[in-house]
């Protein structure tokens, strides 16, 4: 699978044959432009000057919107795409591939699916061409599914045999109870023989209609895409009833995540680094089901593992959608709070400054990974921190228990409520996230796939000096007032709680208490 990017036109909107499209009134960025087709699908366009061109298809599905039946279908969907339709064979859709000369792929989420290509512009109409086609006519052959059933019991296999990619799926297993939010993104092994072309092609009508798309483009006219779009999506019609919900509030995965390039592999998909800004987004004027509403309830699991390197913790609370302006606080107690890992080069911009490197990577050598982390989606969000530290059951040298390194994160998120945060080190997080933020929009893949989560989040696109705007608003005050509202005693939220190794902590409840924590 495949990416990349175009030179750039002035963009201008040429109306023809009379009021068939309607153009969005709401204030945008002097090159942003929406249309939205009569079928309800919307174009969007950024024409920033470029020497390449990115398009694609963001659609509000994801896995969780999966039943119990359909689960895995993300998964699939996925792994599916640009395989043969019923106009291109396997070996043609390959061949029109490599003409491109570029990348495209498709990554699903817990809250979208999108397809993207990157490219020359004059490649453009045949990566829309190519979307369309892999989204409306896939021929989805039993072999090629066969195979797809094969490379995911590998993939599976491969994820679950590290504990910094399956953990943070049992985290929101766990957060979430199993539904809506904490369904898995990968399918799971005992369905995977279950996926077929019937399950495949009734998740698609559900989910694949023009109400729930965006077509985004960046380095194009907006008026040539447009009539891409008229040609290859026009045929698509909205259902009469919606089957499939979706959630009633909600962008921001920072898109999975404003700040860092997407990936059509699952294995970075489970990554357990974490969006500052973007969830994973879902279509908000469309009425919800309760099944898909967010369900929070926290809870604990302990995954023994005797013959672990090392002991794996993760302590995390739900936090606020992608539309709570506090979301933008939360996102600069993240920066501030940091980390990484024991062997991370220094230097300006690498974090070492921050609270978890110099609090807890600096003084306690055993700890081989700290860090925040905090996944956003439309009408939630997990915050949290996790450690990997030598065990003490392993023998060496200077182990810890999971239950003696437990206190150590808990007190980092004390400190926010109970103690005051020097002016310096605020200014500092709030700098790093807006450089973040602005730095990352210099890719054009990510440029395309903001602006397209965005209006399919939020229904426009929001400038970064609007972002930038909110975060130079938080201040002592605002950080400790969010951190009250989320983790304090009186906060009524519940922590959720997975360790995997040697041993499990005990009476954690008890400990987060004694830090004025809720529990």
């Amino acid at each position: 699978m495949r990416r990349a990017s175009s030179l750039l036109r002035p963009a201008r909107v040429a109306l023809r044959n009379g009021p068939k499209r309607q153009l969005s009134t709401k204030a945008l960025p002097p090159t942003v432009q929406i249309t939205t087709l009569p079928n309800k699908l919307r174009v969007a366009t950024d024409t920033t000057p470029g020497h390449f061109s990115s398009v694609g298809l963001y659609i509000d599905a994801g896995s969780r919107y999966e039943t119990p039946e359909t689960t895995g279908s993300s998964h699939f969907l996925d792994r599916m795409a640009f395989k043969s339709t019923t106009s291109r064979s396997d070996e043609e859709m390959s061949t029109a591939i490599h003409s491109l000369g570029s990348q495209i792929m498709c990554s699903s989420s817990r809250e979208t699916i999108m397809y993207q290509s990157s490219h020359f512009h004059k490649a453009t109409p045949l990566a829309v061409s190519l979307i369309a086609d892999t989204i409306q006519n896939p021929a989805l052959l039993p072999d090629e599914i066969a195979a797809q059933q094969d490379a995911a019991f590998y993939e599976i296999r491969e994820i679950t045999s590290k504990p910094e990619m399956i953990i943070p799926e049992v985290l929101h297993n766990v957060a979430y109870s199993k539904g809506g939010l904490g369904n898995p993104l990968l399918c799971p092994e005992e369905h995977v023989s279950a996926i077929n072309e019937v399950v495949l092609r009734d998740t698609m009508r559900r989910w694949y209609t023009p109400e729930r798309m965006v077509l985004a483009g960046a380095g194009m006219r907006h008026e040539e895409l447009v009539e891409l779009a008229e040609k290859h999506f026009s045929s698509l019609k909205a259902p009469v009833q919606h089957n499939v919900p979706r959630t009633s509030s909600q962008p921001l995965s920072t898109p999975n995540h404003l700040l860092s390039p997407s990936s059509s592999t699952f294995g970075k998909a489970l990554a357990r680094g974490a969006s500052y800004l973007f969830p994973n987004p879902a279509y908000p004027s469309v009425p919800s089901l309760k099944s898909f509403n967010p369900t929070y309830t926290g809870g604990h699991r302990f995954i023994h593992d005797p013959d672990a390197q090392f002991n794996h913790l993760y302590i995390a609370y739900e936090g606020m959608g992608i539309h709570d302006d506090d979301i933008y606080t939360l996102a600069t107690i993240q920066v501030l709070l940091g980390g990484g890992g024991s062997f991370s080069a220094g230097g300006p911009g690498k974090g070492m400054y921050s609270r978890l490197y110099s609090q807890i990577l600096n003084h306690y050598p055993q700890v081989d990974h700290c860090q925040s982390f905090h996944h956003i989606y439309t009408d939630s969000s997990l915050f949290g921190l996790f450690a990997s530290f030598v065990p003490a059951a392993s023998g060496q040298q200077g182990g810890n228990t999971s239950s003696q390194i437990l206190p150590h994160l808990i007190n980092q998120l004390s400190l926010l409520i109970y103690t005051p945060i020097p002016q310096v080190e605020l200014q500092r997080a709030k700098n790093q996230l807006k450089s973040s933020l602005m730095m990352a929009l210099e890719s054009r893949a990510i440029e395309v796939e903001d602006l397209g989560r965005q209006i399919l989040v939020h229904g426009r696109k929001v400038p970064v000096a609007e972002m930038t705007a909110k975060i130079d608003e938080i201040d002592v005050n605002t950080v400790k007032r969010v951190a009250t509202r989320l983790f304090s005693l009186n906060s009524g939220n519940k922590p959720t709680v997975v360790c995997m190794g040697h041993d499990d902590v005990s009476s954690y409840a008890e400990v987060f208490r004694k830090y004025g924590l809720s529990a």
